[in-house]
């Protein structure tokens, strides 16, 4: 499929991925065969050198999980006048979360912008338009993931979210991806890579990188919004997107 947005021209390898055997000599979940990856086939986010943790209590303590949680029940613990941190002083409303709640793959992205805040909706602005091609070119539609959100409210400016905003708000995050439980989840940039694994590297360390995560395996790539200022990042995009299109069993959309 020709995008404007993705370079489809690439393809997914033909290398069989390969059984890994469990405990009893079983074979396993089929996974991502890479040369620079461990015999298990994926990185796990506490090898070393690639992640390092940054330092004081893990963002996990804070958030155990809930037995018979739902996604209705996050939304209504968050409450649309949540006053939890400062970002409540500016936001028009509460951006929860959107697609199928029991979605293989699920995109996290850092936090509402301007369009976000006024429809209610994650990545509805011009990046949300690019992950929509994103999420097309895998032969898959909006409304077959999930889509979330780091915090639920918009930093001023569209800045970053702040260490504070994050540890008040990724926990309920980490509600989300219980519930739903999806094989894979994708972070679209930074922020939301060095939430969930815990570390202050940039994205361009472990960009592509496989890691387990709380029972799904996740993977990092760059944000839709830097896709727009920097065109010729979109190849290696397209790449860790095969990546998770292999692991799911996905074949590219036809031209």
């Amino acid at each position: 499929m020709a995008l404007g947005a993705i370079d489809a021209g690439s393809q997914i390898s033909s290398e069989a991925p390969t059984l890994h055997k469990t405990e009893d000599g079983a074979p396993g979940k089929p996974g991502p065969a890479s040369k620079t990856l461990p015999p298990t086939g994926f990185a796990t986010a506490t090898a070393p050198p690639l992640i390092q943790r940054a330092a004081g209590p893990s963002l996990f303590e804070s958030a155990d999980r809930i037995e018979g949680d739902t996604l209705e029940r996050i939304r209504t613990d968050i409450t649309p006048t949540c006053t939890r941190c400062k970002l409540h002083t500016a936001r028009k409303q509460i951006v929860f979360g959107v697609g199928n709640p029991r979605a293989q793959l699920v995109f996290v992205g850092e936090g509402p912008g301007r369009d976000e805040d006024e429809q209610g909706e994650p990545f509805v602005g011009r990046a949300g338009k690019l992950l929509t091609q994103m999420i097309e070119a895998m032969s898959l539609k909006r409304e077959d993931v999930y889509i979330c959100n780091v915090v639920k409210c918009r930093p001023p400016e569209n800045r970053l979210p702040e260490k504070d905003e994050i540890a008040t708000c990724s926990p309920f995050l980490l509600r989300q991806l219980g519930v739903i439980g999806p094989k894979v989840i994708c972070c679209l940039g930074a922020c939301s890579a060095q939430t969930l694994l815990e570390t202050t590297q940039g994205i361009s360390r472990f960009r592509g990188e496989w890691f387990d995560f709380r029972g799904a395996k996740l993977i990092a790539t760059y944000h839709p919004a830097y896709l727009l200022r920097n065109p010729a990042a979109k190849g290696e995009v397209w790449k860790d997107l095969q990546k998770v299109m292999a692991y799911l069993g996905l074949q590219p959309k036809r031209r």
